[in-house]
């Protein structure tokens, strides 16, 4: 039997071609939610690295503000009582700031008879050691009177 073909559907045929009609729920696609899910995965790792490394640098920040006032404090003293030639070199702040040490440094200044006293404050953050330098000219020269 011989079927006779034309460009155009019967009316039969018509209706079965029509589209379906869209379900009137909305919702997510499958890919959708994969492609959601696979942006978090890779979006939060990388934010919370961020959080962690700005946490690292403040707490840095803080104990070199800390390491820079104690130094001063140290050098204050140092020259008041002279003791850079004659004291300790080295040693720790105390027992209230246990964490950070401290380090003497004198150098002779090529100009009149000045020498440069430094004191060095350093303490470390996770296995790391960070100093701090803080620095002043004393006059070296005895006065006669």
């Amino acid at each position: 039997m011989m079927r006779n073909c034309t460009a155009f559907p019967s009316d039969g045929e018509q209706e079965l071609m029509q589209p379906v009609p869209h379900n009137s729920e909305k919702g997510f696609t499958f890919v959708e939610v994969l492609v959601a899910m696979l942006f978090v995965a890779v979006v939060i790792p990388v934010a919370l690295q961020g959080i962690a490394l700005a946490s690292k640098a403040g707490n840095i920040a803080d104990r070199k503000m800390t390491a820079s006032i104690l130094a001063e404090k140290k050098l204050n003293e140092i020259i008041i009582t002279e003791e850079w030639d004659t004291g300790e070199n080295q040693g720790t702040f105390g027992e209230e700031w246990p964490e950070y040490s401290w380090q003497l440094i004198s150098e002779t200044w090529n100009v009149d008879a000045m020498t440069i006293i430094t004191v060095v404050a350093s303490f470390e953050v996770q296995e790391r050691e960070y100093s701090v330098e803080i620095s002043a000219l004393v006059d070296d020269s005895e006065e006669e009177e």
